[in-house]
């Protein structure tokens, strides 16, 4: 059995990276699985404990980070998040491809450990653009939204960091890209077992 792929998506907030990602998952390819991440925050509603998260208190989690059994992990404000290593890694043996889709901090943290990832970039189609939908949201104040684009600006510089950049112009053309990756990674030849010996004439 041929080891899964670990695919790590991420970008800038308002990028669309989460929407990408369940079109993705719409398409149903096999052997595609979304981590879980965990996390110390409390439950909502309609949340399923290891589907949508693996709920962990402080303790627990400081424990999981000092046992190094973490593959990335973040403080969001007076929360933890971070993906498993067990769980992620079992995936992989198991020869299903494993989607992160984290923030750029965690993708980082990720290929300094695992420089075998398949490392995704979703770029908005223009700075104009990434504005509009953070504006559009209308959730934040004009001094967030600044500090969300100034940090959007830094992040997107980052992207020189990862192995490809998809443009999100268009959420299913991008989903497509992305699925077009899996497909060409899968068949890298360090990726592939091939029996030459097979290939002898007699």
């Amino acid at each position: 059995m041929s080891k899964g792929l670990l695919i790590i998506i991420s970008g800038p907030s308002g990028a669309g990276k989460g929407t990408v990602c369940k079109e993705l998952m719409s398409m149903q390819l096999p052997d595609l699985e979304v981590s879980v991440s965990a996390t110390t925050r409390k439950p909502r509603t309609g949340e399923v404990e290891g589907i949508s998260y693996f709920f962990k208190n402080k303790e627990e989690f400081i424990e999981m980070i000092n046992h190094n059994e973490f593959i990335e992990y973040a403080q969001v404000y007076d929360n933890f998040y971070g993906t498993p290593r067990s769980y992620v890694q079992n995936k992989l043996d198991n020869g299903k491809d494993v989607i992160l889709e984290i923030d750029i901090q965690g993708a980082m943290q990720v290929k300094k450990n695992n420089p075998e990832g398949v490392f995704v970039f979703i770029m908005p189609p223009s700075f104009e653009e990434l504005k509009h939908r953070i504006i559009s949201r209308g959730t934040e104040t004009q001094q967030d939204i600044l500090k969300r684009l100034h940090e959007a600006y830094k992040e997107v510089c980052s992207s020189r960091n990862y192995d490809y950049i998809v443009i999100n112009d268009d959420v299913h053309t991008a989903a497509e890209k992305v699925r077009s990756i899996i497909t060409a990674e899968k068949c890298k030849l360090k990726r592939c077992k091939i029996d030459y010996d097979s290939y002898k004439e007699e």
